[in-house]
């Protein structure tokens, strides 16, 4: 990859939505203040997780269709929804409804492949046998056709309804919502595949080691790969833990560097069969974790960089690594609200040319 210069426009982050087991009330509360308060400071972008079996956000659409009446601007998005688990034409009428709430401000981040827990939310989820069941890329396709709303039948198809005949199609319609459509990439091919088929790609702090065990080279392969495969006029998003130390008292200070020492061992070799490469979490004051972005060699080719807050942190910790990443880092990369149009995507990204 060329050298290019850091020059991000486009700042969101990813909350995890925690919530106590007995009372995901007050938790998923917080979460939706949260994404108000990252609006308020200028975050161009808030991304959910969809998390099954775990006290988190386990229907995004439900989650976000919320979120749009609490904020105005800010994107809205899924990073990301486990397909294995979803019909493509009910959530595709599911999503339409949130992006039509949103005035057209969702993103929808997707994945496929045997989705977690299968084994024992597979019998649930699919009335019976699972075992060949298809959870290929061809699902993710029919969600994206299925957003595009075409009529259904031939053009004399027509249905009864209360307002009259009708020709039949997904309702409701959200225009250019298909254009908002991601892939969480994290192989060689997965980024092709989401190039080749004209997705978004969202990139972040968890990889496949593919002939390295670095997880920088990693990470750069499969940009160069999906751009090389159709992605070059695509946005892609780039994730990473940032939990900057300045605006924390002591206490919590002690407790971020307890949490990045925690999960610093797994960064050094690949993990498991499928040799998953974890990048180091940027814990430190703003001035060491700008260091360090600065080195970051995939960060260059990117213009959207996501925040991923930590698990299990509280409210107002999230708030403080929210305040601190708009005021005292994401300036020094090249952000600004002026550059940073709330609501609308980036144009396209330069490195891509």
């Amino acid at each position: 990859m060329t050298d290019h210069k850091i020059a991000i426009d486009h700042i969101g982050f990813l909350t995890p939505g925690n919530y106590a087991s007995d009372d995901p009330l007050a938790g998923l509360e917080q979460t939706l203040r949260l994404l108000e308060y990252g609006e308020s400071l200028g975050f161009a972008s808030a991304w959910v997780r969809q998390r099954h079996l775990e006290p988190g956000i386990s229907s995004a659409a439900a989650f976000l269709a919320a979120a749009t009446q609490r904020t105005d601007r800010i994107q809205l998005g899924t990073a990301v929804i486990p397909i294995g688990y979803e019909n493509p034409y009910r959530l595709a009428e599911d999503l339409s409804t949130v992006d039509v709430l949103s005035r057209g401000r969702l993103n929808v981040g997707l994945s496929a492949g045997r989705p977690p827990h299968v084994d024992l939310i597979g019998p649930l989820a699919f009335d019976g046998d699972w075992s060949a069941y298809d959870f290929s890329h061809q699902r993710v396709l029919r969600f994206a056709d299925n957003l595009r709303s075409a009529y259904l039948g031939d053009e004399h198809t027509v249905i009864k309804t209360p307002f009259g005949p009708q020709r039949p199609r997904l309702q409701p319609h959200a225009k250019g919502l298909s254009d908002r459509l991601w892939y969480g990439g994290g192989s060689l091919r997965s980024a092709r595949w989401a190039g080749e088929n004209g997705f978004n790609l969202l990139i972040g702090n968890v990889t496949t080691g593919e002939q390295t065990d670095d997880f920088f080279e990693a990470q750069a392969r499969q940009l160069e790969t999906y751009r090389q495969a159709g992605g070059a006029g695509k946005r892609v998003a780039l994730g990473r833990v940032i939990v900057p130390l300045d605006g924390a008292d002591a206490g919590t200070r002690r407790r971020y560097l307890d949490y990045a020492a925690g999960r610093h061992e797994r960064t050094l070799t690949p993990q498991g069969e499928r040799r998953t490469l974890f990048a180091r979490d940027l814990v430190g004051t703003s001035e060491q974790i700008l260091e360090r972005l600065l080195a970051d060699p995939i960060l260059p080719h990117v213009r959207e960089l996501r925040l991923e807050l930590p698990y299990e942190f509280e409210h107002d910790e999230y708030r403080q690594i929210l305040d601190n990443v708009v005021s005292r880092i994401a300036p020094q990369l090249g952000w600004s609200q002026t550059n940073d149009v709330i609501g609308e995507a980036p144009s396209t990204n330069p490195a891509a040319a």
